[in-house]
């Protein structure tokens, strides 16, 4: 049997699990070789795919292709989460986190969406589903954990590309609580705001007239999960032009550009997602709950999870499940049930996804984003016309705002309820501002362009719960003031090693210090510390010293004021500088002091001996080993105000930090009559590490240097090591 044979009975098996092929199969295997003979896949210098197709299906076809070509686990993983499906490969330990999707995805209202979808986006999502079947039948020897055969009603599930989407909210051990009883009292009541690297991303625009050569720029810089996207380019006849990061198997461009205009995003602050305290009433034995003046039955069905025994068998667990017209009951508080409300348009999130990377200007932009589902993403845009833009969430429930929204309202009360959308223009938003730069750090948009920003006072207060943070601080100094921006000078201010946080915290420091009395014996313990710290420009670097004193006293200090922060109201930031007693102060610069000389034989260790960057295996979750090759990496994390993020931490058996999100995909794009764009991917674009490109890129990425993009085809084709069309 010719290994042709072998790939046409895999995908015969595949797709009708026959033990042999039947004329309805062979037509099938067929079909899916003429789309795959309609796709052309050229993979660049570093290994990144440059799809095309002759129709936007085709060119899908390929994207899924292609990605399941570079990390097929990354891909499958993603929609085994999405759909719900984690125990059956993980087992028991996974089975909340499945019961949570269940409460917000079944299966069966995606498959009717799908069959109601617009004709073009059913097309999509049919060709997403042939794609990655058509991998999985071309290379036999893949083995997915779960999912055999995709489905196209799946991508649905999976439709917006956000780090975790809304509803990874809902708290994994009170949804345990209520729905498996188990003890409240294992909860951390400050988890909240124990010391953890920051989620989200920095976004900058740069209009003409602040550049050198009069064309706008864009900074694209998420900050998520190492590995957690794919970079590359997909083309068709029908005006599909797209480059940028795409998270695991989906087939849009999330963050990107494309001939005309490009787009970042970044996790926004504004509430979207509301909890709702039901008031019950059993009667009967039968439940309703309380809304005005009725007593509405509530919702009840079952929801089995199925799992992976610890024998290898599967098997399933049930749950009686409630629900009111708000959402699903999640957990209880204070004797009351606690419902969840969110956006759930999958529909129109995945046609958002998708047509905005065929978008040509602002306006086209704006227009697509009136189907108001992007519920988690701020956005900044700028494009070839030179407009540069901040764009909210569109998804944006209207409600009172004499309700705090940031905990549960009461639900027996109408006049919590939401009261449809808000239109885009009642939302914060920014079109070319006289300063010329805009700007998002995850921070509120209330300082996103300076003096020319939105004004809180003219929007509800849900429109915001994140409040400033130093990245945006970090932001505006190194954005204001600057009509010379070039491209290299864009990548030089997202990786301005200015820690802002430190400028702030650490003066209060010294004074503790310079306040003790002479005879103490802490003035002789921490001179050399207050020394290095007292001389320190607040600039991260391989090399500082101050840098490692710094990073291990903000940890320590943080873990004592984090949740003294939280009881008393307050930003953390806020409570360690005006209110951590100086004793405090001085204890955690001991404790940081001995920590390093224990740890590494000298409080004196620069910072890049430390901080490292390390990928030992294609596993989703790495385990770090001192003793194994790692490089340094000089930036911190986005806590301190570092614009270029490196969430780094000890991990068990381990004293350096090793580092596993912030910069993930890095890129910045001038949109002038040619595009020119530089960027960089943690690692490379390869899961596998026998690829050339599993970690081509780690160097590059750990010294905060950019490659060129390859974005014309002229370019495309000097650059290309190889040509194919999926299954050869």
């Amino acid at each position: 049997m010719t290994e042709i044979d072998v790939r046409n009975l895999a995908l015969t098996l595949l797709i009708g699990g026959a033990l042999a092929a039947s004329p309805a199969m062979a037509n099938e295997i067929g079909r899916l070789k003429q789309q795959a003979a309609k796709v052309s896949i050229a993979r660049d210098t570093w290994g990144v795919a440059h799809i095309h197709g002759k129709t936007d299906a085709d060119a899908v076809f390929g994207m899924a292709y292609a990605q399941a070509e570079d990390d097929f686990n990354r891909v499958e993983t993603n929609y085994i989460n999405a759909l719900g499906r984690l125990a059956e490969a993980e087992g028991e330990t996974a089975i909340y986190r499945d019961l949570r999707m269940k409460l917000f995805i079944d299966p069966v209202d995606l498959k009717a969406k799908y069959a109601a979808s617009p004709a073009w986006l059913k097309t999509l999502m049919n060709a997403w589903a042939d794609g990655l079947n058509f991998y999985l039948a071309s290379h036999p020897q893949v083995k997915p954990r779960v999912i055999t055969k995709f489905e196209p009603w799946m991508a649905l599930s999976f439709s917006e590309g956000s780090i975790g989407g809304d509803i990874e909210r809902v708290s994994l051990p009170e949804l345990e609580a209520f729905y498996g009883a188990t003890q409240t009292a294992m909860l951390d009541p400050d988890a909240d705001v124990r010391f953890k690297e920051p989620t989200g991303s920095n976004g900058f625009a740069i209009a003409p007239s602040n550049t050198k050569d009069g064309h706008a720029l864009l900074l694209i810089n998420p900050h998520t999960s190492f590995f957690f996207r794919s970079e590359l380019q997909a083309t068709s006849d029908e005006g599909l032009n797209a480059y940028g990061a795409v998270t695991w198997g989906q087939f849009f461009i999330y963050q990107g550009f494309n001939e005309h205009a490009g787009w970042m995003h970044t996790s926004s602050g504004v509430d979207v997602v509301d909890e709702f305290a039901e008031t019950i009433v059993e009667k009967n034995g039968k439940l309703f709950y309380r809304y005005g003046a009725e007593e509405r039955p509530v919702a009840v069905s079952t929801i089995a999870v199925p799992y992976r025994a610890k024998s290898g068998e599967m098997t399933s667990k049930s749950f009686t499940v409630y629900r009111t017209h708000h959402g699903p009951i999640v957990r209880k508080a204070d004797g009351k049930w606690i419902a969840v409300a969110l956006m759930q348009k999958p529909v129109e999130a995945l046609s958002q996804s998708f047509l905005r990377t065929k978008t040509k200007d602002y306006a086209s932009f704006l227009k697509v984003a009136e189907l108001r589902a992007n519920s988690s993403n701020n956005t900044i845009f700028a494009d070839t016309k030179g407009q540069i833009a901040y764009m909210h969430p569109q998804f944006i429930p209207r409600r009172d705002d004499q309700f705090d929204y940031t905990k549960p309202v009461d639900g027996s009360n109408p006049a919590t309820d939401w009261q449809g959308l808000h239109a885009l223009n009642e939302a914060p938003h920014l079109l070319t501002p006289t300063n010329g730069w805009i700007f998002n750090t995850n921070d509120w948009p209330y300082s996103a362009a300076g003096e020319y920003s939105p004004k809180r006072q003219d929007y509800p207060r849900y429109m915001d719960s994140a409040g400033p943070n130093p990245r945006g601080t970090h932001a505006t100094l190194v954005l204001k003031d600057r009509k010379d921006f070039t491209l290299p000078g864009l990548v030089s201010a997202a990786y301005d090693p200015y820690l802002p946080a430190f400028a702030r915290l650490l003066p209060t420091l010294t004074s503790a210090y310079d306040a003790l009395p002479a005879a103490d014996p802490r003035r002789a313990k921490l001179a050399g510390p207050i020394e290095a710290l007292r001389g320190w420009d607040y600039k991260w670097s391989e090399t500082s010293v101050p840098t490692s004193l710094a990073v291990f006293w903000g940890e320590a200090l943080w873990a004592d004021a984090g949740p003294k922060a939280k009881r008393a109201s307050v930003s953390v930031y806020d409570y360690m500088t005006a209110t951590s007693p100086p004793d405090q102060k001085l204890t955690a610069l001991t404790e940081a002091a001995d920590r390093l000389a224990a740890d590494f034989g000298d409080w004196r260790t620069p910072w890049g001996q430390i901080n490292r960057y390390q990928r030992n295996n294609g596993d989703i979750v790495q385990k770090f080993d001192d003793a194994k090759p790692s490089l340094p990496v000089a930036f911190t994390s986005a806590q301190w105000g570092s614009l270029a993020s490196f969430g780094a931490k000890r991990y068990e058996g381990t004293k350096r930090y090793y580092g596993t999100s912030g910069n993930s995909f890095v890129a910045a794009v001038e949109f002038g009559p040619r595009i020119k764009a530089v960027a960089v991917s943690a690692g490379g674009e390869s899961g596998d590490p026998a690829s050339p490109h599993f970690a081509d890129q780690a160097l590059l990425y750990s010294q905060g240097k950019l490659r060129e993009v390859f974005f014309y085809p002229e370019d495309v084709a000097r650059h290309t090591k190889r040509t194919y069309r999926p299954g050869q």
